[in-house]
């Protein structure tokens, strides 16, 4: 049975060095996972909510997908006029074919069960069912940087916060020790209280 949870990151003060982390954009929307089976779509909330109806645009970019089925672990995002995840923007809208799914693991794939295996072996899997079928709803981000003073230098310019991942993790359901997150003190907000009260 697959978790309707995604897997957690604990919250560090500073990100961590060295080559065993890989470093990932924290980005400001609601975690889901999109489950697709047998060309039916759902994209499930932290809370256990079904939120394709609100998200038509994604659910038809993962029903694309060339696989009988695949579970994806993503963050829906809206953007403002400069690109950037603005979590507010998505809290208005009830149902917008402007957001997009970051798409940031893959669970499952044809039926193959993927949580045991190793983070960058779930990524390359990622990248090669995303690759060519150009569905403008899923993004798959791109943000290599191993050095804390780059990572550093990122977050403070304009991120929400970075999620570290250790390199050779396995998916487990709920917090985990092996993905860490840092958030940006100056993009901290109100946007915990925002999730809880939609149920995101």
């Amino acid at each position: 049975m697959f978790p309707a949870k995604p897997c957690l990151p604990t919250s560090i003060p500073s990100p961590p060095g060295g080559r065993e982390w890989l470093h990932e954009i924290k980005h400001d929307g609601y975690r889901m996972l999109a489950h697709h089976d047998g060309g039916r779509v759902r994209l499930i909330s932290r809370r256990g909510l079904d939120w394709g109806d609100r998200f038509p645009a994604i659910v038809a970019a993962v029903n694309t997908l060339a696989v009988r089925s695949c579970i994806i672990d993503g963050e829906l995002i809206a953007c403002d006029a400069n690109g950037l995840a603005d979590f507010q923007l998505l809290r208005r809208r009830k149902r917008d074919d402007r957001a997009v799914l970051c798409v940031l693991d893959l669970l499952e794939i044809d039926g193959r069960d993927l949580r045991d295996e190793p983070i960058e072996m779930r990524k390359v899997e990622l990248a090669r069912l995303l690759d060519g079928c150009g569905p403008l709803a899923l993004v798959l981000p791109r943000f290599r940087c191993s050095r804390p003073g780059c990572v550093r230098a990122r977050m403070q310019a304009w991120l929400e916060g970075i999620v570290s991942k250790r390199r050779g993790s396995h998916y487990a359901r709920g917090r985990s020790s092996s993905w860490l997150k840092v958030k940006n003190p100056k993009r901290a907000g109100g946007a915990a209280r925002a999730r809880r009260a939609l149920g995101g």
